[in-house]
């Protein structure tokens, strides 16, 4: 059962969606807002983990809400502008709904919802505030797959809006997941961040030049912002060099 919340300032689409996630029995309604102000006010008192929302709205509009909000719950956008769909997904959200909004439309949406919920939810990955003695694997889904993923196995990811592609030294596997929520669960001592939308294992790095990284046959790019992070971590602590023996 995931708690959903609908935000959107007309009474009657606010009552129409309403009445959509009545239908479906893995929803439960925990309530309606008419802006994202008394939104982020339900957010701290009750556990959100999907949101409808709508964009043109008074005191805030929803992709003012998508950029100010730290680590928000997953979001649909409903709406009747189309020219937001591209800004939309820029800022990660899982699906985007245009006006005026079918059942089965919604349905299909919530269903996807569903998927990424159970995902994140289900996968066996280890904490990084946690101890990963013992753990060397974690499963992803890939279509109506489940797939292993050793976390030695590993080359890089790459994360596209909000799905990741794994780069092992098996093949690449693409899963719906956030990039930053997979971050979260790698072992930083072994993963590290070279761009927005790249993490690599340290252990498979063969060289850095310029701004990218070679693995194998693959060139990563490292994006200005963690440029120094990279060198520090990755090359000088064991870079040998006239300096350091002289």
């Amino acid at each position: 059962m995931m708690n959903c919340v609908i935000i959107d300032d007309e009474p009657l689409a606010r009552e129409g969606m309403a009445n959509y996630v009545r239908e479906i029995d893995f929803l439960q309604l925990t309530g309606t807002c008419e802006n994202p102000v008394e939104l982020m006010k339900l957010l701290d008192k009750h556990p959100i983990d999907l949101v409808f929302l709508d964009i043109q709205m008074p005191k805030m509009n929803g992709i003012d809400f998508l950029k100010i909000v730290q680590r928000p719950p997953m979001v649909i956008i409903t709406t009747a502008f189309p020219t937001y769909a591209l800004e939309g997904f820029q800022l990660n959200v899982l699906d985007y709904l245009l006006k005026p909004i079918t059942f089965d439309r919604f349905f299909k949406s919530a269903n996807k919802a569903k998927e990424y919920h159970q995902l994140i939810t289900n996968a066996s990955m280890p904490a990084p505030q946690t101890t990963t003695e013992g753990i060397d694997h974690f499963f992803i889904k890939c279509g109506s797959k489940y797939e292993k993923i050793y976390f030695d196995d590993i080359l890089y990811v790459e994360g596209m809006q909000n799905y990741v592609t794994i780069y092992t030294r098996k093949g690449k596997y693409v899963t719906l997941l956030y990039l930053k929520h997979l971050e979260e669960n790698l072992n930083r001592s072994s993963f590290i961040r070279v761009h927005k939308s790249y993490i690599v294992s340290i252990q498979k790095i063969e060289g850095i030049e310029g701004n990218e990284i070679f693995i194998q046959s693959h060139k990563i790019p490292i994006s200005r912002n963690y440029r120094e992070q990279v060198i520090e971590q990755v090359v000088m602590n064991k870079l040998w060099d006239k300096i350091k023996f002289s």
